[in-house]
């Protein structure tokens, strides 16, 4: 038994926070889709009454998750699990094409939503909690009341620094291969085994399953980039309404050979604006500009609860949000653009951008310069292979 206030149970604390949040980014996506609809005062009632619901649910259901796993074989089982969670955690996700359900308008509707969808998604945040939990009651309490709200209330945030920072989704699945390797050692079934003949794999198990998860999630993701086809991109903001959501190019820009794609990323400091108004205002003859955001696509276990234009707007709001400071800097200087929203990898999104208008450069504005602007090399590696066109990092 954990004894509270000792390393260990820091340790172990931090784990559950970390897996917990890691694992929670599509619970936080349905929280926000199915209240979405409502009046400003019903959106944060559903929101908390709903978020409560579901957390009282999941603590009970890690409860007697935790009981599970004192018999034999079943950590083994969860430990089997738990790889598997952490490799599809590298494993590009797919945009989903079925038609989803509908979230409904009531409040009621919502928060149905909200609590169903969290009692079919937070399988592997049970098994994952469960198992860093190591069967103190104190600590799974602990450390689902301090990650919990973290999701509920800063779910934003903490997807967009996951999307910025593909590093800690990276982290996040070492975490639970890590997590698997002790929880596999650790089974009853091999327990004393274990203590009296082979202690070191305390120490080897968690480290070789953080290996394990890492490298074959990588290879795995390397593999389904090498064969990806961005097949056919739904522009979303070709498909709103023109008025508010692009400026159609002047017959001067129009007839210029000269057209440049810009791939935005959210937040987009002054500096960069700045950086990217003087470069587009160095060429002679106003070239046709195309400014394009790529939404992160949602998991196929969203679009189960989620209905898909109802995802389709989010990711168009999200989308023009983005786009806006980058808008009003060209607008105030009398530049015509285009509007793109796309869905997907920046990368691929953007490469098949660059070809359907035939660009001769591609400007990358980002929040965050290197090395911390992981968005940014990454896109840039990425688009050099696959747009072969000259690429500008502006942040």
């Amino acid at each position: 038994m954990l004894e509270f206030g000792t390393p260990v149970f820091w340790v172990a604390l931090l784990q559950i926070i970390g897996v917990n949040i890691v694992l929670s980014g599509d619970n936080a996506v349905v929280i926000a889709l199915a209240a979405r609809s409502l009046p400003p005062k019903q959106q944060k009632q559903a929101v908390m009454i709903g978020s409560a619901a579901a957390v009282a649910m999941r603590i009970i259901l890690t409860i007697v998750a935790v009981e599970l796993l004192r018999l034999p074989y079943l950590k083994i089982v969860g430990a089997l699990l738990l790889l598997w969670i952490g490799i599809q955690l590298l494993v590009p996700e797919e945009a989903a094409a079925g038609e989803g359900k509908t979230t409904g308008v009531s409040m009621l509707a919502a928060v149905r939503t909200i609590l169903l969808a969290d009692l079919v998604m937070s399988v592997d945040n049970v098994i994952a909690v469960a198992a860093a939990a190591k069967g103190s009651l104190v600590l799974l309490i602990a450390g689902l009341a301090i990650s919990i709200p973290l999701v509920i209330f800063g779910s934003t945030m903490l997807m967009k620094y996951m999307e910025r920072w593909p590093i800690i989704v990276t982290l996040g699945a070492a975490l639970l291969g890590w997590v698997a390797g002790d929880m596999a050692v650790s089974d009853p079934l091999v327990m004393d085994w274990v203590d009296a003949n082979a202690k070191w794999l305390h120490y080897a198990g968690p480290a070789v399953g953080a290996v394990f998860v890492v490298a074959i999630g990588k290879w795995l993701a390397a593999r389904a980039e090498a064969r990806e086809d961005t097949g056919p991109i739904v522009d979303l903001a070709a498909s709103a309404d023109q008025s508010t959501i692009a400026a159609v190019p002047s017959a001067a820009a129009a007839q210029a050979k000269l057209t440049l794609l810009v791939i935005v990323d959210e937040p987009v400091p002054q500096p960069a604006l700045e950086h990217l108004r003087q470069q587009l205002a160095w060429y002679r003859h106003p070239p046709e500009v195309h400014l394009l955001n790529v939404q992160h696509p949602a998991h196929g276990d969203v679009t189960a609860f989620v209905d898909k234009e109802e995802l389709k707007d989010f990711h168009h709001d999200q989308g023009s949000k983005a786009l806006q400071p980058v808008r009003e800097m060209l607008e105030r200087a009398g530049m015509p653009h285009v509007v793109h929203i796309g869905v997907g990898s920046a990368a691929h999104v953007g490469a098949h951008y660059a070809k359907e208008i035939g660009c001769q450069q591609i400007f990358l504005v980002g929040g965050d310069p290197p090395p911390l602007g992981a968005w940014l090399v990454s896109t840039a590696t990425d688009l050099i292979q696959l747009a072969k066109v000259p690429i500008t990092l502006l942040s």
